[in-house]
């Protein structure tokens, strides 16, 4: 499910090719309202029941918050924490009544601190972290499990879509391949994992923010997410 049917189209011919299984595509922007509900909709009308749900969908946006466009800020709430938020709650009754299944939602190492430069894509992302974590102990006991996978910097589009390729954070931090953070994920959900930092580096960073003083943190954070000199290629 996403909005690039051309690439969405091509995935569901390599994977009913290679592991011999039915695939639906869904084209959905999920950042408009009332997109999740069509989603939960088209999937029930098809009689599948979901017991996996991975809520991986998100974008972000590198630069000063006072000078930003608020429509994309906005965008960035409804897809990031909106739309997340939904179809947990359209799926999540189903995989009750039936005492299994697993959620998976997106976070990152951007949960675990403030972004000056990214603040409202790193404060979606402590909302993940929040809910996620809070989401779990509720459902203790029910057979459904929820991961907040937490990785750092990816090779996907994010970056380039977010033009984070200006910030110091892609220059100093090498972006991990998508398919070792999402075996990564899978092996986590798999395991009742409730937080899954992706990576040992990642893992001691997140450890030493605790004991570091949140002035301290959001300087880092700051000098961190601050602009190259030359835009990296």
């Amino acid at each position: 499910m996403a909005r690039s049917e051309d690439k969405l189209n091509k995935l569901k011919e390599d994977l009913e090719r290679v592991y011999a299984v039915p695939v639906m595509v869904i084209t959905k922007d999920l950042a408009l309202p009332g997109a999740p509900k069509e989603v939960y909709e088209e999937v029930k009308s098809a009689g599948l029941k979901i017991d996996i749900l991975v809520n991986n969908a998100g974008v972000g946006s590198f630069g000063p918050f006072v000078s930003s466009d608020w429509k994309e800020q906005e965008n960035m709430i409804r897809l990031n924490i909106l739309a997340l938020a939904e179809l947990t709650r359209l799926f999540l009754p189903g995989m009750v009544s039936r005492r299994r299944g697993k959620i998976i939602n997106l976070s990152s190492t951007a949960a675990f601190e403030p972004g000056p430069l990214m603040s409202v894509y790193y404060a979606s992302k402590a909302f993940v972290l929040s809910f996620s974590e809070a989401l779990s102990r509720e459902l203790k006991g029910t057979g459904v499990t929820v991961t907040a996978l937490c990785p750092g910097p990816t090779n996907t589009g994010f970056a380039t879509a977010a033009k984070l390729k200006k910030s110091k954070l892609y220059k100093f931090f090498r972006a991990t391949p998508a398919i070792k953070v999402a075996q990564y994920g899978i092996k986590a959900a798999e395991n009742n994992k409730v937080v899954a930092v992706h990576g040992l580096g990642n893992k001691l960073l997140v450890a030493a923010i605790r004991f570091i003083p949140r002035a301290v943190v959001r300087e880092i954070a700051w000098h961190l997410q601050g602009k190259t000199d030359k835009p990296q290629n």
